[in-house]
C-alpha cells in the first residue's frame, strides 16, 4: 500500500527571479512617474495658472522645439562635460587624499580643523574666485564641480579605511609587502563600496557645481538656459531645464548603481 502522504505531489516553493523583481519595480516606478505627471497636468490646467507652474505638456513641447533646433544637445553637452570632468577629477584627488590621510593619521589630525572648515564652507562662495582665476570658460565650471565632490570622496575613503580590519594589513607589512601593493590589492578592493557610495552622492553635487558656475558666468549650458528663462519670466523654460537636469541625475545614478553592483558582486 502506497503511503498517501508520500504519494502526494510535491509543491515546489516559488522562486523569485531577479529579472522579475526588477521588471515589477520598473513598472511601479513608471506608473508612479506617470501618475505624478498626470496630477501636475491637471493642476496646471484647472487649478493653478500655468504661468506659475507650467504643465508637462508645455514642457514636452519646449523639449521637442529645443531638440529640433539642436539647442538641447548644445546645452546638455556643456553641463555634462563640466560635471563629468569635475566628478572625475574629484574622485581621483579625493580617493588619493583620503588614502594619504588614513595612512598618515598624525598629519591628518593636524590638518583636520582647516579641512573641516573648507568642507563646511558653502562652495557657492568660491564661485566668484573661480571666475576671477579661470574666467567664464570650462575650467571654472570644472573646478566648481570638483570643489563640490572632492570632500565627499575624502571623508568616505577615510571612514572606509578606518572601518577595516587591520590584521591582514599588518600581516602583509610583516611579510614585506610595499604600501603600493597593499593599497592596490587590499585597501582599494575593501573600500570599493565606500567609493561607489561616494559616486552616487557626488553625481548630484557635480551637477550642482556646474549649474552654479553657469548661473554666475556662462554663455551656454542648462544653468544658463534656466537663468535666461527666469529673466524672461518664461516658467516653462525654467521647468524644462529643471526636468532635463532631473533626468540626467536619474540616469547617472542608475548607471553608477549598476556599475556598483557589478564591481561588488564578489562580496555576495
Amino acid at each position: 500500500m502506497v503511503d498517501s502522504i508520500s504519494a502526494a505531489p510535491r509543491v515546489r516553493p516559488a522562486r523569485w527571479s531577479l529579472g522579475g523583481l526588477f521588471s515589477a519595480l520598473l513598472f511601479h516606478q513608471t506608473l508612479f512617474l506617470a501618475a505624478t505627471l498626470l496630477v501636475w497636468e491637471i493642476l496646471g490646467a484647472y487649478v493653478f495658472d500655468p504661468f506659475w507652474s507650467s504643465r508637462p505638456s508645455l514642457i514636452a513641447e519646449r523639449l521637442w522645439y529645443l531638440a529640433k533646433r539642436g539647442d538641447l544637445t548644445w546645452h546638455m553637452s556643456a553641463t555634462l562635460t563640466e560635471a563629468g570632468l569635475g566628478l572625475a577629477l574629484g574622485s581621483v584627488v579625493g580617493v588619493s587624499l583620503g588614502l594619504l590621510m588614513a595612512r598618515y593619521t598624525r598629519a591628518a589630525q593636524v590638518a583636520e580643523p582647516l579641512f573641516m572648515g573648507l568642507y563646511s564652507l558653502p562652495r557657492v562662495a568660491l564661485a566668484p574666485l573661480f571666475i576671477l582665476w579661470f574666467g567664464i570658460g570650462l575650467p571654472a565650471k570644472v573646478m566648481m564641480s570638483f570643489s563640490m565632490v572632492v570632500f565627499v570622496f575624502v571623508l568616505n575613503v577615510v571612514e572606509g579605511v578606518r572601518a577595516l580590519d587591520r590584521e591582514p594589513i599588518d600581516l602583509m607589512r610583516t611579510m614585506g609587502a610595499s604600501d603600493r601593493y597593499i593599497v592596490k590589492r587590499v585597501l582599494l578592493p575593501a573600500i570599493l563600496s565606500w567609493i561607489m557610495a561616494s559616486f552616487r552622492i557626488s553625481v548630484g553635487l557635480a551637477l550642482i557645481g556646474a549649474l552654479v558656475g553657469e548661473l554666475i558666468g556662462s554663455s551656454r549650458g542648462l544653468g544658463w538656459y534656466i537663468e535666461r528663462s527666469a529673466g524672461q519670466l518664461d516658467t516653462t523654460g525654467v521647468f524644462t531645464g529643471i526636468v532635463v537636469l532631473i533626468a540626467i541625475a536619474m540616469v547617472a545614478n542608475n548607471i553608477v548603481a549598476l556599475v556598483s553592483r557589478r564591481l561588488t558582486r564578489w562580496r555576495a
